[in-house]
């Protein structure tokens, strides 16, 4: 028997209930309990009204402190568009106006007092109990006095009489703080880059370390629970799907989980990715991936470790067969969050109810839009069994022991279908004498109630009609032990071990027509499992990989990271472990067994030199007004810093000596005088080595950042051409400024390139600042020149192409790759080869050889053509390879050549078979060289190569463009050339 009652019954003050309907504008209706039962007794619950009248000119709060028997009626000298409450302090709320004020109230809205104003909606957080020191701090998000976004923190009795803390010193980009459990998060734009940082347990904010070409479009925090972060990246070349990376405890370092996880934009730009986690059962998650068009339904049970299809039922609703078979049939689930509060998703799971999950969704090789067929598990997934043809919205009552369903449709119904046990069975019940319109369910406080709500509309101009629907009189008695039934949690597999432990759940038999009540668990037993490699993750900076081969399990480096190196914070006297390539799955409990994670010996941290020395102006900037103080802020990315010395010079005869510099975070406070370019520079040094940092203030404007890009070695009186690449790119109105060595007197252009020559050998640093209205960027590089070198042309594999995000860095790295292999195949030490990687597409290379430094007290050998031969047989032989992400492997060969190198004068013809000769000679050469120890004419092969003016820009290009490498100077080495149009006919021939 099912209790159906109108809501005047319900509530008990049917006068004041039907003049609140009978009011005309917008009703925020809150339902507020006493958690911890100090003011009110444990059933009774508070009840906040806020009502505006038509035209939104004033706004009245009703409270009932009874649920709704009488209500007390007081003024709002605001207008409110969302209320938050307290979460463990029932009085405590806070008001966020519909003109961007925060209020805040101590009496549950009685009295109102100001906190801040141009606050962000949607980003203002109460504090986290167990994590924020005091209750009453609040997290918001909102402008300062220059306009731009900041993080702010106040306790809400002295917000307006302190000062605001403001726990990130810069700007951040207007709603990106989240506040979630241990976890904050926020972005903020720097040299034009959005980075995105994390702070856990308001310790200081860091930098997210995702894998350094992921380059992130867009970042979405998808869940923070058991002290662990999942985030969907959309990367540098995703435009419908993101990518589901899992961190570690502190939330900093990342690993990817999943690929390709399909995503939506809704109205007002939100964005909506199909990823669902389980609730009741930690660990697990659905996920709908999209690869090639198709979308197919993933879950996972150890967080995102391992991914399986979902098993289709045998049999559909009426007991015929689905002839659905894997691998060609799956079930595909739809995983959309509703629009509309008081309804349920597509999928419905609940904390209470753990193993019941019910959603919407077909059979097949893929998901369909259109089909919306209702299924249900009651073993997390295991097994599935189709319940309705059409969607429906759906509640679960005293801990899942009533599943209540209402279909999802457009029309008015009367008709409530709901089960007893756990959907195998179902009933049919007529909620309302008239049909109306069903606008959501709700159902009162607490996980055992087995009273709801029905709330909609007979017409679109009628009043809310609401339906108390009470099952309590179909369950005459409380459940006893004998009334349940155990199951045991596995995964697709069977294997009972998940996240580390075997689980075991219990549920109310079918035949027991009971009550589970509010003391009910679901839990039964626990036992830790020993630990297996299943347990473990990939660590940041390795990736397993995909093929379905015996090392499929192996975690290997990625390309862009070396697992020896010391940590970026390792100190002279500390030690270090390096990563192994695995880390256990957080909050994962199994003890014992596999220990991929154990780890060698533990390192001593060595005394390194300086690397990555920047010297900037707090705000990034480079220009600045004569008179205003300015920050110098000193940064070290590697190297060791207690026992660095930094020797500073601010370009107006200010000098100084430092130490702790970098250590200590301290900005140097400087003002120039008059106007002008003056050159900052700053030396560290320590026992191991230098760097040095420059920077060109122009004081004048305000400035940023930029990229210049120069082939590293050049020739003596070699043209050069040095560009540099902007983003974004402003054609016409940007004026670049070329200083070369240590001139104070720039290089002016109009053009983003410019070319040069170098008359003497050494080490010069070319400076770039690119001017566009009030904003310098600047960059800077050193250029080699030596007398003579030798260069070899290459290319890679075709897949290369499609992972190239045309950015200099990812080319600086590949080019480190390369140059590491081709080092340890040939012996030929690192310093001595150089492969600087091509802008655009497709993807090639040039790789210099560099001569060691000559020994006057011996002749010149011929070990350079030596070296070029073991090079040119490492890559005929197909040795020097690398792999990418998947187990795509890299092949990195000789680029192909029609014309051969010529001499600086005389016949070209006759000099290219002249190399042809050597180089098919030349074991006999060397040997009949090396026997008589003398220098043969004509032996060694000088060449000239005239550098391309391709204009490098981060937009993919083609290098089809009629330039020939070949090489001017007076200098010593073999070239091998190639017309790069004919070079791009024979790739994609």
């Amino acid at each position: 028997m099912v209790d159906v009652r109108e809501l005047s019954s319900l509530w008990g003050a049917p006068t004041l209930w039907s003049s609140l309907q009978a009011h005309q504008g917008t009703v925020i209706l809150a339902y507020v309990c006493a958690e911890n039962g100090a003011k009110l007794s444990h059933s009774v619950f508070q009840i906040i009204l806020v009502s505006s009248s038509l035209g939104d000119r004033e706004q009245s709060l009703f409270l009932s402190t009874d649920e709704g028997a009488t209500f007390q009626k007081y003024p709002v000298p605001f207008l409110v568009e969302t209320l938050l409450f307290h979460p463990k302090e029932e009085d405590k709320v806070l008001a966020y106006t519909k003109d961007s004020k925060l209020y805040v109230s101590s009496d549950l809205g009685k009295k109102w007092t100001l906190l801040q104003e141009q606050v962000t909606k949607d980003h203002v957080f109460w504090a986290v109990s167990g994590v924020d020191a005091d209750p009453n701090l609040v997290h918001m998000e909102a402008r300062d006095l220059s306009g731009g976004c900041r993080y702010f923190t106040c306790l809400i009795h002295n917000c307006s009489a302190q000062p605001l803390t403001a726990p990130f010193a810069s700007p951040i980009d207007r709603g990106s703080l989240t506040v979630q459990d241990e976890y904050i998060f926020l972005k903020a734009k720097a040299t034009n880059r959005t980075k995105y940082y994390v702070s856990y347990r308001r310790s200081e904010f860091v930098l997210m370390k995702l894998p350094k070409y992921a380059l992130p479009k867009d970042l979405q925090i998808i869940s923070t629970d058991e002290q662990q972060v999942f985030v969907a990246v959309q990367e540098w070349n995703q435009v419908d799907t993101y990518n589901l990376y899992q961190s570690d405890l502190s939330g900093v370092r990342y690993s990817l989980v999943l690929e390709n996880v399909r995503s939506s934009r809704q109205a007002e730009e939100n964005v909506v990715i199909d990823i669902l986690e389980v609730r009741g059962v930690k660990g697990v998650f659905l996920a709908n991936q999209k690869v090639d068009g198709k979308v197919t339904t993933l879950i996972t049970y150890n967080k995102g470790r391992d991914w399986d299809y979902l098993r289709p039922p045998s049999t559909d609703m009426n007991g015929k067969p689905t002839n659905c078979q894997p691998p060609d049939c799956h079930l595909h689930l739809h995983l959309r969050w509703a629009d509309n509060p008081y309804v349920s998703g597509t999928v419905h799971t609940k904390d209470t109810a753990p193993g019941l999950i019910m959603g919407a969704g077909n059979l097949g090789s893929q998901l369909v839009e259109y089909k919306e067929e209702m299924y249900i598990t009651s073993d997390c997934g295991h097994t599935w069994r189709q319940v309705f043809e059409e969607e429906h919205h759906v509640l679960y009552l005293d801990h899942g022991g009533v599943i209540a369903a209402i279909k999802d449709t457009s029309i008015p119904l009367k008709i409530l279908k709901f089960s007893v046990d756990e959907g195998h069975t179902w009933s049919t019940h007529n909620f309302t004498s008239t049909s109306v319109f069903v606008d959501g369910l709700l159902s009162e406080p607490g996980d055992e109630t087995l009273v709801m709500t029905v709330f909609g509309h007979i017409s679109f101009r009628s009043d809310w009609e609401l339906v108390k629907v009470d099952f309590r009189p179909s369950f005459p008695r409380r459940c006893g032990e004998d009334d349940y039934s155990s199951w045991d949690l596995t995964d697709l597999q069977g294997d009972r071990c998940i996240m580390g432990q075997q689980r075991s759940y219990r549920k109310r038999k079918s035949t027991s027509w009971c009550v589970k009540g509010r003391s009910f668990t679901s839990a039964l037993t626990a036992r830790v499992c020993k630990c297996r490699d299943s347990d473990f993750l990939c660590d940041y900076g390795f990736e397993r990989s995909s093929s379905s081969e015996s090392a499929a399990n192996k975690c290997s480096a990625n390309f862009w990271f070396n697992p020896l190196s010391p940590p970026e914070d390792c100190v002279l006297g500390q030690t270090y472990t390096s990563s192994l390539g695995y880390r256990k799955v957080v909050s994962n409990v199994c003890e014992g067994g596999v220990d991929l994670q154990q780890s060698p010996v533990q390192l001593q941290c060595p005394l390194t030199a300086p690397r990555g020395l920047q010297v900037s102006i707090r705000g990034e900037a480079v220009a600045v007004r004569p008179r205003e103080d300015v920050l110098f802020v000193v940064r070290q990315e590697q190297g060791d810093v207690l026992t660095t010395k930094y020797q500073v010079d601010l370009g107006d005869g200010f000098k100084a000596m430092y130490v702790n510099l970098t250590l200590t975070g301290e900005p140097i406070r400087h003002h120039y005088e008059s106007p002008g370019i003056y050159r900052v520079s700053v030396r560290a040094e320590n026992m191991a080595g230098h760097d040095e940092a420059v920077l060109f203030v122009q004081v004048n404007f305000p400035l940023q950042a930029l990229y210049l890009e120069v082939v590293p070695v050049i020739g003596i009186n070699q043209e050069v051409n040095l560009t540099a690449v902007l983003l974004p790119l402003n054609p016409n109105l940007t004026v670049f400024y070329w200083w070369i060595g240590h001139s104070l007197q720039p290089l002016l252009s109009l053009d983003n390139s410019v070319t040069t020559r170098f008359t003497d050998a050494g080490d010069v640093r070319v400076t770039v600042q690119a001017a566009c209205g009030n904003s310098v960027l600047q960059d800077s590089r050193v250029i080699r020149v030596l007398a003579q070198f030798q260069a070899v042309p290459l290319q890679f594999s075709r897949d290369l192409d499609t992972f190239n995000p045309n950015t200099p860095e990812w080319r600086e790295d590949v080019g480190m790759v390369v140059t590491r292999l081709l080092s340890k195949e040939t012996s030929i030490p690192e310093e001595l080869l150089v492969t600087v990687v091509k802008p655009g597409l497709p993807t090639i290379a040039d790789l210099y050889v560099l001569l060691p430094p000559p020994r006057p007290t011996r002749k010149r050998s011929l070990t350079s053509d030596k070296r070029l031969a073991a090079v040119q047989q490492a890559l005929n032989s197909h040795r020097i390879s690398f792999i990418l992400r998947g187990g795509l492997r890299i092949l990195v060969d000789l680029r192909d050549t029609d014309t051969g190198p010529q001499r600086p004068s005389g016949s070209g013809g006759y000099w290219a078979v002249v190399v042809l000769f050597v180089i098919g000679l030349f074991a006999v050469g060397a040997f009949i060289l090396y026997k008589f120890k003398r220098k043969r004419p004509g032996r060694t092969v000088y060449a000239q190569m005239h550098n391309e003016k391709e204009q490098e820009m981060t937009s993919p290009v083609s290098h089809s463009e009629d330039a020939q490498s070949t090489m001017q100077g007076n200098h010593s080495g073999v070239v091998l050339s190639i017309n790069s149009r004919e070079m791009h006919s024979y790739l994609v021939g």
